[in-house]
């Protein structure tokens, strides 16, 4: 088979038009295992392929492409780093897409190999080439270029090639084209600056990053909207908070927020600002975070009150965040009554709202009230119990009201709740005493899909391996919660069936 997909190859390098030529080759390479033609390919030569590429003639671009997709997986990147430069250059430049884009993956390919990649790092041409492919309509082509130039980043010479040389300059005019182009750009720098100190240090020094923060603390609000997405990505690394800190950025954040209640246009940019706070919190520490900016507690809780369920729904992510660490739980708790009040609003919500939200408020209560067997003190196992009886009149009916929906999202949301307090016991107390609950546990005909069984089934482990179960349900209780864990999540019992004397 490779054979044939040789001699045919040698064909098409001698054929003008060669379409039926392309269509059998496209064909036979369909056949030929990757392994054989790595074996062949000393032997492929794929000069005329890439010529034919610049021929203004549609159907054989789509085959040129498809065939060169197959046989470039063959051919090392080293290979094709130094054998297929001009051709590669070529492709970067290409009217249509589907070339830009098979180029950029096979750029992808030697990228990703260190052997290879200094081939590129050598090769101004091509490196300015993927630049000014961030700056095309096409997205797919765009994401390519900025992965590519992101994975370059990751060395010593890569940083060097892409900031201390034309490069930068080149990045630059891209941005210039609109919009859309310059936050694609500041979405690599973001990138690259997260990997170390030392690469948001080039970073820096090229005056990228101090026009995005620049922009994040302008008067437009939209751009702000987009920016803090950025700036937020940037502070998931340790290096990247120290900095926003040493720059004052975080203190601007927090200065808009504490402005937003006089801008009319707040509600654009006011939900990512909260965010940026929440993940804040999570990753240092949600005591100090709080107490330094009293402002991003007083926020979310003026949005949990708010009526535009966008804020509400910002309100109640950024909560779960929030408490999900025994730290953050303290924090909320030492808000007191105005906390309960929140938890009461938080209860309505998973009633009452769209799907959409019931889920958010179902996931953020499922994170509020999850306690690790070891972070199980009186103190906080009284506390969890408080918050529950805060969500509603009776808040275990409630749930099982939003499981029993026909909708398998809120159903499997609403058994993730149970299975958050399922190895404290409170809950298991109140499980016990609610009539037809363990029932409803047990019963595994009221889960008909696969998410559905996987959430009942975590339900019923979390119960089954906690050290109170036994007392608090029972011994009998106990041993049908221990034979549905060792059965599986899909386990269907089997019908008996009678033989009737006499029926056919």
């Amino acid at each position: 088979m490779a054979a044939q997909a040789l001699m045919l190859l040698r064909e098409v390098s001698r054929l003008e038009a060669p379409l039926e030529e392309l269509r059998a080759l496209q064909s036979v390479l369909q056949s030929v295992p990757l392994s054989e033609l790595r074996e062949q390919a000393a032997e492929l030569r794929l000069g005329p392929l890439f010529s034919l590429l610049n021929e203004n003639h549609r159907e054989q671009t789509t085959l040129c492409v498809s065939i060169l997709e197959r046989l470039l997986q063959a051919l090392e990147p080293v290979h094709m780093a130094r054998n297929l430069r001009s051709d590669l250059q070529r492709g970067l430049t290409h009217p249509n897409d589907s070339v830009k884009i098979l180029t950029l993956s096979q750029v992808g390919r030697i990228v990703e190999n260190s052997d290879a990649v200094t081939e590129i790092l050598n090769n101004a041409e091509l490196l300015k080439q993927i630049v000014y492919c961030i700056g095309g309509e096409n997205l797919s082509v765009a994401k390519a270029a900025i992965k590519s130039l992101s994975r370059i980043s990751l060395t010593q010479a890569g940083l060097e090639a892409l900031f201390e040389s034309n490069l930068l300059d080149d990045l630059k005019n891209v941005m210039k084209t609109n919009d859309i182009v310059r936050y694609r750009v500041y979405e690599l720098i973001v990138e690259i600056s997260s990997v170390s100190p030392e690469s948001l240090n080039y970073c820096t020094t090229s005056g990228l990053v101090t026009q995005l923060l620049k922009e994040l603390t302008g008067e437009d609000v939209l751009v702000r909207a987009t920016c803090i997405e950025m700036v937020t990505s940037l502070a998931c690394t340790h290096h990247g908070r120290q900095y926003l800190a040493q720059e004052g950025v975080i203190d601007q954040i927090s200065n808009i927020i504490v402005g937003a209640d006089s801008d009319p246009f707040s509600s654009f940019y006011l939900p990512g600002f909260v965010k940026f706070f929440g993940n804040l919190a999570i990753m240092d520490s949600p005591q100090q975070v709080c107490e330094r900016y009293p402002v991003f507690v007083e926020k979310v809780f003026e949005m949990m009150e708010s009526q535009d369920p966008t804020m509400i729904g910002v309100a109640v992510d950024t909560i779960g965040i929030l408490g999900s660490n025994v730290e953050g739980k303290q924090v909320l708790q030492k808000t007191g009554t105005r906390f309960e009040r929140l938890l009461m609003r938080m209860g309505y919500q998973a009633k009452n709202a769209s799907t959409e939200l019931k889920i958010r408020c179902l996931d953020a209560i499922s994170s509020l009230f999850y306690l690790p067997p070891e972070q199980q003190t009186d103190d906080l196992l009284r506390m969890a119990e408080s918050w529950f009886s805060s969500l509603s009149r009776d808040p275990l009916e409630l749930f099982r009201g939003i499981s029993n929906q026909p909708f398998p999202e809120l159903h499997c949301a609403a058994l993730k709740v149970f299975t958050a307090i399922a190895n404290q016991p409170w809950a298991q107390k109140l499980m016990f005493h609610s009539p037809g609950f363990v029932e409803y546990v047990m019963d595994r005909s009221v889960e008909h899909d696969k998410a559905s069984k996987d959430a009942k089934y975590e339900l019923v482990k979390a119960l089954a391996n906690s050290k109170t179960i036994a007392e608090i349900f029972g011994n009998p209780n106990y041993l049908r919660l221990r034979t549905y864990l060792s059965e599986g999540p899909y386990y269907v019992k089997p019908i008996s069936t009678t033989a009737v004397e006499g029926a056919e």
